[in-house]
């Protein structure tokens, strides 16, 4: 089957916005652990977690996009990079491993 610029489009954005969640994500639970210890609430910090898990995905299932590999995996790659005002990112992402899963293995 011939390949197309679907996946591989749909692998960058996923890894960008990944990249993305894990920035700022890393940048949320310093900051918030910072101010959550002057205030008392130092719990603050783990709310960043759940960005970073998502963006580590959201890397993942690029990377699997590009590879054409793992249909099922670009997919939920995809759906975490949804997380964040970069969610266009994510969107498109959706579309086009949707449009390209013939060309997975």
């Amino acid at each position: 089957m011939e390949k197309t610029w679907k996946p591989t489009t749909a692998g960058i954005l996923g890894i960008i916005a990944g990249a993305l969640q894990v920035i700022f994500g890393t940048i949320f639970a310093t900051v918030a652990g910072f101010v959550g210890a002057f205030i008392g609430m130092g719990w603050l910090g783990a709310i960043g977690a759940p960005l970073i898990i998502f963006g580590v995905i959201a890397i993942v299932g690029g990377i699997y996009a590009l590879r054409r590999r793992v249909w099922g995996l670009a997919l939920a790659g995809s759906i975490c990079a949804l997380i964040g005002p970069w969610f266009i990112l994510g969107i498109l992402a959706i579309i086009f491993v949707a449009l390209g899963k013939r060309e997975f293995k």
